[in-house]
């Protein structure tokens, strides 16, 4: 079982171009993908993106979108470490999408469970000037897909 933690906060381009890529790039196909927002409003037209990338390689997972307030640094710790948490307890593989997250709840979600995280996912685009298209409209060369996770283990003595 795999699980995929995002966070979704200004920009939706940012939340959808970083998981087409890591389902592109990585071949990771989450069976659960869960989107923390401080702004429930614009989570359905993320979770159906998120949908029709999946179909198009062949997975359906279970999508779930959970509020925390903006810039509440504790309950970012209190929610996503807890989630990620019961997901190690339930077995899953997990990736956190730390790409389109505001700071707050970026630093919330590291620090909660860092030994927790399988797969700590960061899309660099070299420039915002294209930063509101589409993931397959941005040149590869622009655009970076880096699991911190995996690289920290790569380096760690």
């Amino acid at each position: 079982m795999k699980a995929y933690l995002t966070l979704l906060g200004r920009s939706t381009w940012a939340l959808i171009n970083s998981y087409y890529a890591v389902v592109e790039e990585r071949g990771y196909h989450p069976d659960r993908v869960i989107i923390y927002t401080e702004a429930p409003g614009e989570s359905g037209q993320v979770s159906d993106a998120i949908m029709d990338i999946s179909k198009e390689y062949g997975f359906n997972p279970a999508i779930e979108v959970k509020h925390v307030y903006e810039g509440d640094f504790i309950k970012a710790v209190e929610a996503v470490g807890g989630e990620l948490r019961k997901l190690k307890d339930e077995g899953c593989e997990t990736a956190l999408d730390i790409t389109p997250g505001r700071k707050a709840l970026v630093a919330g979600a590291v620090l909660s469970a860092p030994k927790l995280i399988d797969h700590m996912y960061y899309l660099m685009i070299d420039s915002t000037d294209d930063a509101d298209k589409p993931y397959m409209l941005i040149p590869r060369r622009r655009q970076t897909l880096i699991d911190f996770a995996e690289e920290a283990r790569r380096h760690t003595l």
